[in-house]
């Protein structure tokens, strides 16, 4: 299956409700967020996706719920319950939502991963596997328990049920915002934005889908038109890492209302403190990737309206939902606001 359908995540937001936070949005002038570009001469509305404070700190809770109950519903979620090879907000998820379906979870990582990490993994009931010392070995030691022993094997983003559930926020912010015109996510391998864009397409709202400059898997598919190897060089790789998009994102952009930009480093970590400094909003670089879509440093973009060298400038009453897709980060580097004397 390479690409999602409307009626998939439709049937996500069913299958899930009452399992996940409904996403909270908050209204931002634009006027009021120092960095912002300049809006166009009758502005425009601006709200913020609060994302991260979903389960386990990011949107992958939705995919990880759906994939698990539509295993169940069909009947094919084994004894040996669920595994994943991953670290990061994937692997969180996983282990939580297996939790809460009273399922296995056994979660493979490097022995290298931070102790926190694993804490917290096991927090959640997952069993532990640290294998080799890099990710590579992790995933294949999962690969092979998948041979094993019957598990289900999970993904971080490149499965049908997975971008599906990330999809359904979507299908919310639709319900909160009425009339909105624009989605800003960002993208690592592409399961939140395969899901939101396919939602998005069928409701007549535009996508932005937004990357490091160095950290490019979709906007690299697009000018190959197919998902190609890209390397990884960025500030938000431990979340945008991903070195090819699936072959659902890839389908999801290559559709009418979708814009790829690019943005550098600099302008993520700019906008990441202003989230901190005018809304105390401490996220993961990896959600401010798609406010610095917004703001005023250079980008380069692929696509429709709005790409090109200049990021995405909103058009005059374009009401503009950026995405704040996690919050799992470490807060220690955000510079405290100075004193007012």
């Amino acid at each position: 299956m390479d690409q999602l359908s409307y009626g998939d995540v439709k049937q996500a937001a069913d299958r899930i409700s009452g399992r996940v936070r409904p996403v909270t949005v908050a209204p931002v002038d634009p006027e009021a967020v120092r960095g912002l570009r300049p809006a166009a001469p009758g502005g425009y509305r601006l709200w913020l996706a609060l994302e991260q404070l979903q389960h386990t700190g990011s949107f992958k809770a939705r995919g990880a719920q759906n994939f698990l109950a539509a295993h169940r519903e069909s009947g094919t979620l084994p004894d040996a319950g669920v595994t994943i090879a991953s670290g990061g907000n994937a692997g969180l998820a996983c282990a939580w939502a297996a939790r809460q379906q009273g399922v296995r979870a056994t979660v493979f990582l490097p022995a290298t991963a931070p102790a926190v990490k694993v804490a917290k993994l096991r927090g959640y009931g997952a069993d532990v596997r640290l294998v080799g010392n890099e990710y590579a070995e992790a995933l294949a030691a999962c690969e092979d328990f998948v041979r094993t022993t019957g598990a289900l094997a999970s993904h971080a983003y490149a499965h049908p049920l997975i971008a599906a559930g990330a999809g359904t926020l979507l299908e919310e912010l639709r319900g909160r915002i009425p009339g909105l015109d624009t989605v800003v996510v960002a993208v690592g391998g592409g399961g939140l934005f395969a899901g939101a864009a396919t939602a998005a397409r069928h409701h007549g709202i535009r996508t932005v889908a937004v990357e490091p400059e160095n950290c490019r898997a979709l906007n690299a598919a697009l000018e190959a038109g197919r998902p190609v190897d890209v390397s990884v060089d960025s500030i938000a790789a431990d979340s945008l890492g991903a070195r090819r998009a699936s072959p659902l994102a890839l389908a999801a952009a290559q559709q009418d209302g979708v814009t790829s930009l690019l943005v550098p480093d600099a302008e993520i970590v700019r906008a990441r403190q202003t989230l901190w400094d005018d809304h105390r909003l401490a996220v993961e670089h990896a959600a401010a990737t798609a406010l610095a879509a917004l703001t005023a440093g250079t980008a380069t973009g692929t696509g429709g309206a709005g790409g090109g060298t200049s990021g995405y400038l909103p058009a005059d009453g374009e009401k503009v939902a950026v995405v704040l897709c996690g919050a799992n980060t470490d807060p220690s580097d955000l510079v405290p606001p100075r004193s007012e004397s």
